[in-house]
C-alpha cells in the first residue's frame, strides 16, 4: 500500500484557540497518534502518563502521552497522542479514523467515510446494543 497523508489539527482541549498543524502520515498499523513533543508542549498540552508501543521493527518503546482534541477531514476526536521526536513525521493512528467513521480505501489508497461509525462489539450482546441510545 502506497502513502496516505492528511493535514490535521491538534488542539489543547482546555485552551481550543491553541492548535499545530501538520501533514499526518495515515498509519492503520498504529492504534495511537503520534505527535512532535516540542509542537505538543506549545500549545500547552503537557504528558498525563506513559505508554509502552511495540514500533514496527519489534523494538519497544515507551514516550509520555496525553489526550488531544485531533480535528481532520472536517471530523473532530479526542485522542490519545504520544509525545514523538521532534523531528519525526506526524502519524495518525487508527483509533482516531475509527472514532469518526474514516478508512482507508485498499484501491484508490485514499481516505473515504463510512456511512455510519461502527457502534457495536464481539463481546455485546444484542439486547445491550438496542438500549445504547435508548432515552431514559
Amino acid at each position: 500500500m502506497g502513502v496516505v497523508q492528511v493535514t490535521v489539527t491538534i488542539r489543547n482541549p482546555a485552551q481550543r484557540e491553541r492548535s499545530w498543524d501538520g501533514l499526518f502520515l495515515v498509519d492503520t498499523g498504529s492504534t495511537d497518534c503520534v505527535v512532535p513533543g516540542r509542537a505538543l508542549r506549545e500549545i500547552g498540552i503537557e504528558p498525563r502518563g506513559r505508554r509502552t508501543y511495540e514500533l514496527a521493527d519489534g523494538r519497544e518503546e515507551t514516550v509520555d502521552i496525553a489526550v488531544a482534541e485531533v480535528e481532520f477531514m472536517g471530523e473532530i476526536v479526542g485522542a490519545t497522542v504520544g509525545f514523538g521526536n521532534d523531528g519525526i513525521e506526524p502519524i495518525l493512528g487508527l483509533t482516531a479514523l475509527e472514532s469518526v467513521g474514516i478508512e482507508i480505501d485498499p484501491v484508490s489508497q485514499r481516505l473515504k467515510r463510512r456511512p455510519s461509525v461502527r457502534m457495536k462489539g464481539r463481546g455485546m450482546r444484542r439486547d445491550n446494543q438496542r438500549q445504547l441510545f435508548a432515552p431514559l
